[in-house]
């Protein structure tokens, strides 16, 4: 298995789908694009992943940095909600 975005040859299991052998959530060490194994070939497969989003190994190395994932959006009713202190 190759990454599609890189197409580096090193690719871990990140998980699996709780019925087994239905899908599993691969991730490249090389470029860290995720993707379960349901997904259409244009996500899943070298030859069919667009050009325009296709990464080098220069390309990996130039980029500033990896994107921080924002902080979560809780709603109204969220029971996990963290609590809010007056200031």
């Amino acid at each position: 298995m190759i990454c599609p975005r890189c197409a580096h040859d090193t690719v871990d299991t990140v998980t699996t789908s709780p019925v087994p052998g239905v899908w599993d959530v691969l991730q490249c060490v090389r470029c860290l694009y995720m993707w379960r194994t349901i997904e259409p070939d244009r996500r899943t497969r070298r030859e069919a992943y667009p050009d325009e989003f296709r990464m080098t190994p220069a390309d990996i190395e130039a980029a500033p940095e990896v994107p921080v994932v924002p902080p979560l959006l809780y709603g109204r009713n969220e029971p996990n909600r963290p609590s809010r202190t007056a200031s």
